[in-house]
């Protein structure tokens, strides 16, 4: 008579999910920044949209009573779609104002765009960002938050 012999257990041992674990980690660690960077860089893109919509909003209101207007004057919302940004606008006269988006929630967290400010003044037209209301970024980082 033969002796039974012992069956191989399926699955996986303790040291290969702690292994398997680990590694899943380190990738997730490395991938999170570039995902939260890329998320960072669409909110921003929903808010120069927005910022596009409320200048043309200005346009027409200007057209029609010589002077640009608020918010609730242009007909725009306060929140841009999806909450990361909230506008406002300050200054309007008759020949500019100045737009301000100011990130909110998680995208609060893009420090050196979190405020973003377009001034019309005139005709000429200022982009300014920064992580304080004052949106004193340097040319370069206000570039790359109006991806300019």
């Amino acid at each position: 008579m033969s002796v039974p012999s012992r069956r191989r257990q399926a699955g996986f041992t303790l040291v290969e999910l702690m292994i398997a674990t680990s590694v899943s980690g380190v990738l997730a660690s490395i991938a999170y920044p570039s995902y939260s960077g890329a998320m960072h860089k669409l909110r921003r893109t929903e808010a120069l949209v927005s910022m596009i919509q409320l200048q043309q909003a200005e346009e027409r209101w200007r057209a029609n009573n010589g002077r640009y207007g608020s918010l609730e004057e242009v007909g725009v919302a306060g929140v841009i779609a999806g909450g990361s940004y909230r506008l406002s606008v300050g200054a309007a006269s008759a020949h500019g104002y100045e737009a301000t988006a100011v990130a909110t929630g998680a995208q609060a967290r893009d420090a050196a765009c979190r405020y973003m400010v377009l001034v019309l003044d005139g005709g000429d037209v200022a982009y300014r960002s920064g992580a304080t209301d004052a949106a004193d970024n340097p040319a370069p980082v206000n570039r790359k938050c109006w991806n300019l």
